[in-house]
């Protein structure tokens, strides 16, 4: 077996516990220590930040757990993500929502918890938080380019700039608190200069906002960060870098600054054991079936994400079809993946794999929820 893309200290730690564990697969491994790296690492280069971990890259409550001993904050957007935080008493200070449009039931839950800042961008989402969240702190969402993007955000949530200044001044109108601006590069964005077009654009709406009697104080710069699948990727630090040095040029008195990671915590910490369930040859194709696909973790596949493969075998390498064990004809996980052949009973390891895979899964077909497992 090879290591691929997986770090020398998490692969020891994998092996160690496929050696040393009887755990029927497939199951999720997550390396404790690459989340506490990755949690001191995220925010560092940006003055005046504080990071808030978005629940929805991975809710497992272990893992939310482990979060909340760092000293991480959390983003939700739902009753259900509430509720998890609430069970493990995370104070309301230290919890925001950014997503635009949410229930009613849900701000009325998360406002009596105590939670105050809000993202909005509509004028039905102003009604709502003034009605159910009266005097929150609220701020906009901008609509940002998401080219370079795996998996874009831009279509469905955000507003350009006249029309965020208009929502800003409405929501004061209403007696909410509008205290800044959101936006989101798309997520595992690996284009830099998102960041720099995105900022250009708040940099207008900040001054306009001032202009207008209203003292912008907050810009959230979403998630976005990415982690390494198949190929390097632009650097934290360097991201970081870039947008603290055009906070300081372009935004006087530096603004409170908020940052929502999910995949670069958890991402990169994971990896997904997985067991070889068949093999077959269909026309001039290779056909691998493992026991963990599309609808039980494997989502992300068919919306652009490529993970890497390994598998413990010194045969002749072969292309395949990567498959998953449903026998439905949509749970195709990969193409034209290279990997030497292996029989039947193989472990599969997929690294990269800690975000959004048991967040999206489902028991379709009747295969389980693969269980998270801290190591």
């Amino acid at each position: 077996m090879y290591q691929g893309s997986i770090n020398k200290s998490t692969w020891e730690k994998v092996l160690n516990f496929i050696a040393s564990a009887e755990e029927k697969t497939p199951y999720l491994l997550i390396d404790r220590d690459v989340v506490i790296r990755k949690a001191r690492l995220i925010g560092k280069g940006i003055d005046n930040s504080k990071v808030f971990y978005a629940v929805k890259a991975h809710p497992d409550i272990e893992v939310v757990r482990l979060i909340d001993s760092l000293g991480l904050n959390f983003e939700i957007a739902s009753e259900g993500e509430l509720g998890l935080l609430r069970e493990l008493g995370v104070s309301p200070e230290r919890i925001i929502s950014s997503n635009p449009v949410k229930s009613p039931d849900f701000i009325r839950e998360a406002y009596s918890y105590g939670i105050r800042y809000f993202a909005f961008d509509s004028r039905a989402e102003v009604e709502k938080l003034s009605l159910y969240a009266p005097d929150s702190s609220v701020y906009v969402r901008l609509s940002v380019p998401n080219e370079g993007s795996d998996w874009p955000l831009s279509k469905k949530f955000g507003v350009e700039p006249d029309r965020a200044l208009e929502l800003l001044l409405h929501a004061k109108e209403r007696g909410l608190r509008p205290v800044g601006i959101t936006f989101h590069v798309g997520s595992q964005c690996k284009n830099i200069y998102n960041w720099s077009t995105a900022l250009d654009k708040v940099a207008h709406i900040w001054q306009s906002a001032r202009q207008e009697g209203i003292q912008l104080t907050l810009l959230n710069i979403g998630g976005g960060y990415p982690i390494r699948y198949t190929s390097d990727v632009v650097d934290i630090a360097e991201i970081e870098a870039m947008v603290n040095r055009i906070l300081k040029d372009h935004f006087p008195g530096m603004p409170q600054v908020h940052i929502e990671p999910g995949r670069a915590v958890i991402g990169d910490a994971g990896v997904f054991v997985t067991s070889v369930i068949g093999k077959a040859e269909r026309g001039s194709e290779n056909w691998l079936y493992i026991d963990v696909g599309v609808f039980n973790g494997l989502m992300e596949s068919i919306g652009g994400i490529r993970y890497s493969y390994i598998v413990g075998s010194r045969a002749e390498k072969k292309r395949w079809v990567l498959a998953g064990p449903s026998c439905d004809s949509f749970d195709v996980i990969d193409r034209d993946v290279l990997l030497p052949e292996p029989v039947v009973g193989d472990h599969l390891l997929i690294p990269s794999a800690g975000a959004y895979t048991i967040s999206y899964a489902s028991e379709f077909n009747g295969f389980p929820i693969p269980k998270t497992i801290i190591i």
